[in-house]
């Protein structure tokens, strides 16, 4: 069996020999290039594992060479050696599609663990293309947007490079994540997620970097932080924005220098993480407010993957409600929608997403008879998307009458929209339930959905006032199901006096 074969470009004597000593040791063959067109040279004529460049050679540019190999489509990484402190050339050639890096001074460490990673994409990339394609996707759909994502995830799997994933809440962003490590040559190592907002601000170094014990009062025995937990796999930075400025500082030395220092230690430690963040939130526009760090937010958001909401990709509901209702069946019971029930959902927008649409169907099998949803189960309040209302045309003002003054422009004065809605609303015929008058309002509420409930409240309380407290009667008087007056008297806190 051949060793795998590594090419090193780099014009540095010195440094190209210890790469090459280094490389030798862990039993690999390696050619060397001074220059671009050497590098170009050994490509052609030789199959390579892995690529390893210096960022600046006499010829040329070492992103051009990484450039050209991605473009070649024979699945090589490629890596660049970048000066100390030069952040942003890494950034450029992750972008460009480069595995890693490694910085000036080289560290040997470093150096072996990033050879060993990008081996290993080399050596499975063939055979876990036809895998892959068997396994189920944890993103369910089949609509253009979703096989995009799909896509998009299949060529970052490969990739070293950190990933800031922007959706909406509900939109998916941790299955997401969970799918580039699953499909990365990372799988059989540690997949961590952290919400960043859920752990208190003094206890964040220590959660994130570990302590050895009696750091503090408290410190009973060592303990690894996230980092060290997640050694050889993915770290999921959830909720990234809601990092305070104070550790930012320290987790952005953490991800650039691949070593962190636990709480009362004196030397740090390697770690091979790849990270990947995610939040709801604008990162640009926190970064243009002075709330995150511009430094930490390139380092972050080298690639970017944007999941689409719900109301994007309604061609998926058949199949993400599907897969909803099997999980929600219990011993033996087959949860099914009631005809129409679909289209129902279909017209929402799901401002929470598809946690949303769980946390419907999950509430509506509870009121739900044999397990037969129907859409009066579901309980959708507002939401809904906007119809595509075609426009009016134009109606010519009447001529005012003689005697009644114009208004401007010679235009007859217009009347109230008060009288316009009066005028406009068809009369009861007597087969309609009747309805009360809109409000007319001099002062829009200035927080709609509180003032909606307070509405709700009022009229549920005096339905059931009205019927003293009969819960059935009320709820035949509102034209709703028993079953709707009791989940909205519960979410409204309304008791009985009995």
């Amino acid at each position: 069996m051949t060793s795998p074969r590594v090419l090193v470009v780099d014009d540095e004597a010195d440094l190209r020999e210890l790469l090459e000593i280094t490389l030798l040791k862990m039993g690999l063959d390696v050619d060397s290039s001074e220059t671009l067109q050497q590098a170009r040279q050994h490509f052609a004529e030789k199959d390579y594992q892995l690529v390893l460049t210096d960022m600046r050679l006499p010829d040329g540019l070492g992103l051009d060479l990484v450039r050209e190999v991605t473009a070649s489509g024979k699945n090589i990484p490629i890596a660049v050696v970048t000066a100390f402190g030069s952040a942003e050339n890494a950034v450029v050639a992750l972008k460009a599609g480069a595995f890693d890096y490694v910085s000036k001074p080289v560290q040997l460490e470093q150096l072996r663990i990033l050879v060993q990673s990008a081996l290993k994409v080399s050596d499975s990339a063939p055979a876990a293309a036809p895998a892959r394609g068997q396994l189920q996707s944890r993103l369910r759909g089949s609509s253009a947007a979703i096989q995009a994502l799909r896509a998009q995830i299949a060529r970052l799997a490969r990739s070293m490079a950190p990933i800031a994933i922007n959706g909406e809440s509900g939109s998916g962003k941790e299955l997401a994540a969970r799918e580039i490590h699953a499909q990365s040559s990372r799988a059989d190592k540690p997949f961590i997620a952290v919400n960043c907002g859920a752990i208190p601000e003094a206890l964040m170094e220590a959660e994130f970097f570990g302590y050895r014990k009696g750091a503090f009062t408290g410190a009973a025995d060592e303990r690894d932080g996230f980092f060290q937990a997640a050694n050889g796999g993915t770290l999921m930075l959830d909720e990234v924005a809601d990092l305070p400025l104070a550790m930012q500082v320290k987790l952005l030395r953490a991800i650039q220098e691949r070593r962190v220092r636990k709480i009362g230690a004196t030397a740090e430690e390697p770690v091979d993480v790849r990270i990947i963040s995610a939040t709801h939130k604008n990162l640009e526009k926190l970064v243009e407010d002075g709330l995150f760090r511009q430094d930490l937010f390139y380092r972050l958001n080298v690639i970017e993957l944007r999941l689409a909401p719900l109301r994007e990709r309604l061609d998926d509901l058949d199949e993400l409600v599907e897969a909803i209702l099997t999980r929600l069946g219990s011993f033996g019971q087959k949860v099914v929608l009631a005809p129409g029930v679909l289209d129902v959902l279909k017209g929402y927008s799901f401002p929470g997403n598809v946690r949303e649409l769980e946390n419907i169907l999950e509430r509506a099998l509870a009121f739900s008879n044999d397990g037969v949803i129907s859409a009066e189960d579901l309980a959708l309040k507002g939401g809904a998307l906007p119809p595509a209302v075609p426009a009016a045309a134009p109606v010519a003002a009447p001529a005012a009458p003689s005697g009644q003054p114009a208004g401007p422009a010679g235009t007859a004065a217009a009347p109230s929209l008060a009288a316009d809605a009066a005028a406009a609303a068809p009369a009861p015929t007597g087969s309609e339930p009747s309805m009360p008058p809109l409000p007319v309002f001099d002062v829009l509420p200035s927080n709609l959905p509180a003032y909606l409930e307070a509405v709700e409240r009022d009229i549920l309380t005096r339905a059931l006032a009205q019927t003293n407290f009969n819960r059935t009667q009320a709820a035949q008087l509102l034209g709703i199901s028993f079953r709707q007056l009791r989940y909205q008297m519960q979410k409204l806190n309304i008791q009985d006096p009995g």
